[in-house]
């Protein structure tokens, strides 16, 4: 059952337990199995990950099979209904309009004595998405993954997802990509999909950034491989955290609890709220929900584990409460949110009102439900454009400029203990003089 607590004494620990769910002792076991599937792929290849996915996922592949055929690609426009592609094709143009408002310009500044200084985008090389594909389908996160990376400009786009029964790849997971604009397409998932992303297989090319969310497994791994690539962030278990006041409706606000949960055992679900009644009702709408529930057994664990209701003061002090755990979601189901928008200060993505429940973020309103989680929205954001560019500095100083400096650059290098700092500059003075 979910839990409702009214001892405030006890709030701030229980957050931060279900804060820190990806650093118990069984996640740390599970760290050791992802560091030995990372050596593994790192010394031999294909040969490891289809070792791996015979093992994890229970799909024997041959190498020339980890690779999905055009002719694949062809077939699956037929297996999805009218009304799904028209979803995908509507989604698909609502994310990528709202991602092209986001593409970070180049720029160039001309200063006094001829000193120019810049900054230059460029996108990495290759970028690999990885698509989840364990528990259901998701299109809507190749979508998500796959459209800012084209809008980037990356020329080369790598997507990754794992095999289901028959070592089929979902059809609705490959209109979506190529929707995209992804061709390029490995039925590989888990800790071994990362770790060929990250050093290159035989077939799997080796990419420059990571993006995507996945278990737990995934999460370690993309932890794991920072360094050797980029990543977006460490993106799962999901979780929502909401914030009612008496007039929600109670049945909605069980309903959006649920549609976390449901994601993952391990996914986390809170409510804080000013009103008891509310409290009562949601604990009780929540319990006739589960009981038809087609994901009951996952949803039920996240629920009893990391599920919480938590009656407050005020909607000041809820939005205290939410920046301590910085959400990955935050709804804002309150009579005014906007008036409460102004005292949150960390979260992924913010839903507001009544109206907005996060399936509308989490398919097609246009921002990108791939967000940090596990209290990391304190210091990361969505993944977007910009996270698969980086950026150059660019200087250029005369003669004359370079002159004016040369003292400080003399005092701060001598500081520091770097006499060929101000021979390089001296030289060049001199060289004019």
């Amino acid at each position: 059952m979910l839990r409702i607590i009214t001892q405030q004494a006890d709030v701030k620990a229980e957050l931060q337990r279900i804060c820190d769910r990806t650093h118990d002792e069984q996640v740390l076991h599970k760290e050791a199995t992802v560091r030995e599937v990372l050596q593994a792929v790192k010394r031999q290849g294909d040969k490891a990950v289809l070792h791996y996915t015979a093992e994890f996922d229970n799909q024997t592949l041959k190498p020339e099979e980890l690779r999905v055929t055009g002719s694949e690609l062809d077939a699956a426009y037929q297996q999805v209904s009218k009304d799904l592609l028209q979803a995908i094709q509507l989604a698909c143009r609502q994310i990528e309009a709202f991602h092209r408002q986001r593409v970070p310009k180049s720029w160039v500044h001309f200063g006094d004595d001829d000193v120019v200084l810049g900054k230059r985008y460029t996108p990495v090389d290759r970028a690999g998405l990885y698509v989840p594909g364990g528990r259901a389908a998701y299109p809507s996160t190749v979508l998500m993954n796959a459209i800012p990376a084209k809008i980037a400009g990356v020329p080369r786009v790598v997507m990754v997802t794992p095999p289901r029964a028959g070592k089929a790849i979902n059809s609705a997971v490959l209109v979506a990509a190529q929707e995209a604009g992804v061709q390029e397409i490995y039925r590989v998932g888990g800790a071994q999909a990362i770790a060929a992303l990250a050093y290159g297989t035989e077939t799997i090319p080796k990419v420059d950034a990571i993006v995507g969310p996945g278990n737990i497994y995934v999460t370690l791994a993309k932890k794991l491989v920072y360094g050797t690539v980029g990543i977006d962030s460490l993106a799962g278990p999901s979780e929502v955290l909401i914030i009612a006041d008496e007039n929600a409706n109670p049945v909605h606000v069980a309903t959006d609890l649920l549609a976390q949960a449901e994601h993952d055992p391990m996914a986390a679900a809170i409510l804080l709220t000013t009103d008891t009644a509310l409290a009562k009702n949601v604990q009780v709408a929540v319990e006739r929900q589960l009981v038809d529930h087609p994901r009951r057994i996952d949803t039920e664990k996240a629920i009893a584990h990391y599920g919480l209701i938590v009656l407050v003061e005020s909607l000041e002090a809820a939005a205290e409460l939410s920046n301590e755990f910085a959400p990955e979601h935050l709804e804002l189901e309150i009579k005014d949110p906007w008036a409460l928008v102004p005292h949150i200060r960390h979260a992924g993505a913010i839903f507001l009102g009544y109206s907005t429940p996060q399936a509308v973020g989490n398919f097609l309103a246009g921002p990108n439900h791939i967000l940090p989680t596990s209290g990391a929205a304190r210091y990361a954001s969505a993944l977007g454009v910009e996270t698969f560019l980086k950026h150059s500095s660019i200087i250029q100083y005369s003669q004359t400029a370079l002159q004016k400096v040369a003292g400080a650059i003399d005092a701060l290098a001598t500081a520091e203990g770097l006499p060929s700092h101000t021979d390089s500059v001296r030289r060049r003075i001199q060289q004019e003089e």
